[in-house]
């Protein structure tokens, strides 16, 4: 129907006919002349209906916002006066012989000038990607898929499916269970991740797979989770986690070279327990200058339990954060952030303003200063390197609540003080411990459970699981996680152990894992992996806000989808098929 794309006019088509479609993007009427905004996937381009061309004229007067049109016409060049630099095909308008109305639009319930609400976007999803800012992001998407399979490609990986109906995989969220009507009772779940099956590849031999695959997850959504997302799966045979790794990083920093022109340059690696004592974080934003400082050795003898408590309590820490000019903060702007400090458990936010540093107690300024000595204050005020004007922002608690606490409040101030630098930070986070202890002493892995140990045997692990690292990895840029591997387990007695350290029983090991064990057995290779969330790579990338904004239907906060009304009710013939009664719970 068409020749050319509304974007690929330029002037070395001035003269030539082209024939055009799509959408009316604006209509003006000025003096007589009729000025249409035709816009397509490519672009947008002017096209000019004259008074002259009686056939067209009257039907173009009838073109409003969003209409579906065909326009055929000659190419010319803008007098330079009329050029506009602000649009690719500023230099050339089309000069219309030939208007078709391929189809006529109701009015948009959307407003394409104006901020529109999420719920109202995502249920005129259609209509929302019709605005060049989303169909630039949904283009831009297909470019980066393109650039990772070429990359992966000519690395010597295969492209392999896993399957979508399977087990549950142990990777710490709900799981989305689909009920088998030839198996009544029982029950699919939709993988959260392809782990065990990308494992089997490696010991069926296959050495290099890949997969841009779908993941489904029921948990509690925020800016950069939904519940069905997409993975950039990597698992590999015969290679190291640093190569692994320098093979992963090769290929984010060739797709952002080659899509937007961006050396990320080498990446610096961060052990886990670095992370979290600086920064609060297993994925630090390295653009924000502002750091955690523990304190809690100056703190063990005051008379101040708030401190002195947490100080000598192995499972305690005391640490501040510095704010450079922060001693400017009211006394209702340090509340309100000892408020945000509280949505992550801290009961409180110690403050002290360093008026004039080099006066000892007298240049400083708190409510706590009573409880602290002279040499006690000039410590903190030196191992913190506080200057006249700063303030110091105090956390005490549980090491989890201080770390949790000020590691948020250090990005929330970064922000508000406008510390952040314009600039893309990677990072490598290694070194992470195998397991977390819940509350009651039980051990979790903080990965999942086919994470292999750092250098331990089944022994070792055994006696020492709570000092016990893992060989896993985390790639992080501007404070997101892109990205996590490891090395996996590829020994059945490693496995085993894994399992035990957790309370696995063996039989409980057998009913979920059984498959997986019994590979292990037959000559298992050693192999190590990485998964990365093309969402989140895609949202950095194009400065979206959400993940939302790099999808092409996602759902709202509530895992719901406004453009089909899903989920819905079952049909009730349906349930029976599946022997499934749907029962109400009495109020």
């Amino acid at each position: 129907m068409r020749s050319h794309y509304c974007g690929q006019l330029n002037k070395s088509l001035e003269g030539q006919e082209v024939t055009l479609c799509g959408w009316v993007n604006k209509r003006r009427d000025l003096g007589g002349l009729i000025f249409i905004d035709l816009r397509d996937r490519e672009g947008i381009v002017q096209a000019v209906i004259d008074p002259d061309e009686k056939a067209i004229f009257e039907p173009a007067n009838k073109l409003r916002n969003e209409f579906c049109i065909k326009l055929t016409g000659i190419v010319r060049a803008r007098p330079g006066s009329q050029a506009n630099k602000d649009m690719a095909t500023g230099e050339i308008e089309l000069y219309v012989k030939d208007l078709e109305i391929l189809n006529a639009s109701a009015p948009v319930p959307l407003d394409f000038n104006q901020d529109n609400s999420e719920e109202q976007r995502l249920k005129y999803r259609y209509l929302d990607l019709r605005r060049p800012v989303m169909n630039e992001r949904l283009q831009f998407r297909s470019k980066v898929t393109s650039a990772v399979r070429r990359y992966m490609d000519s690395h010597g990986f295969l492209d392999i499916e896993t399957p979508i109906l399977t087990k549950a995989t142990p990777e710490g969220a709900r799981d989305y269970l689909v009920p088998s009507r030839t198996h009544k009772g029982q029950f699919f779940a939709l993988p959260q991740s392809p782990q065990l099956f990308k494992q089997l590849l490696m010991v069926a031999g296959f050495d290099r797979y890949y997969q841009i695959v779908k993941c489904f997850r029921d948990e509690d959504l925020r800016a950069d989770r939904q519940p069905e997302f997409t993975q950039i799966d990597i698992e590999t045979t015969f290679m190291s986690g640093k190569e692994v790794m320098g093979m992963t990083e090769g290929m984010v920093k060739s797709v952002f070279k080659e899509l937007l022109d961006v050396d990320l340059g080498e990446f610096p690696s961060m052990t886990y327990l670095e992370a979290m004592t600086r920064f609060g974080s297993d994925k630090p934003d390295l653009r924000n200058p502002l750091e955690l400082t523990d304190v809690a050795d100056l703190l063990k003898d005051v008379d101040f339990k708030v401190f002195s408590g947490p100080a000598n309590d192995e499972k305690g820490r005391v640490a501040v954060i510095k704010v450079p000019t922060g001693a400017s903060l009211s006394r209702k702007q340090i509340d309100d952030y000892a408020a945000y400090a509280g949505k992550y458990g801290a009961k409180g936010l110690a403050w002290i303003k360093v008026n004039q540093a080099d006066n000892g107690l007298e240049g400083l300024q708190s409510p706590i200063l009573k409880f602290l000595t002279e040499d006690v204050a000039k410590a903190i005020v030196e191992r913190t390197g506080a200057q006249d004007g700063d303030i110091l922002l105090f956390g005490s608690d549980t090491y989890n609540v201080v770390t949790d606490s000020l590691g948020a409040l250090r990005i929330k101030l970064g922000e508000d003080f406008n510390l952040v630098a314009d600039k893309w930070a990677p990072l490598w986070v290694v070194d992470f411990p195998m397991f977390e202890e819940l509350e009651g002493g039980a051990l979790t892995p903080l990965h999942h459970p086919f994470t292999a140990p750092s250098n331990m045997t089944p022994e070792e692990l055994a006696a020492n699981p709570a000092t016990a690292l893992s060989d896993a990895y985390d790639m992080v840029l501007n404070g997101c996680e892109l990205g996590g591997g490891s090395v996996r387990i590829h020994k059945q007695d490693m496995q085993a152990q894994v399992f035990k350290t957790l309370g696995i029983s063996d039989e409980e090991a057998e009913e979920k894992f059984g498959f997986l064990l019994e590979a292990l057995q037959y000559g298992a290779p050693p192999h190590a992996g990485l998964a990365f969330g093309l969402d989140r790579m895609l949202m950095l990338m194009v400065g979206a806000e959400s993940i939302r904004d790099v999808m092409a239907f996602p759902k709202t906060s509530t895992a719901a989808c406004p453009l089909t009304s899903a989920p819905g009710f079952a049909n009730p013939a349906a349930l029976a098929d599946l022997g499934i009664d749907v029962v109400k719970k009495a109020d």
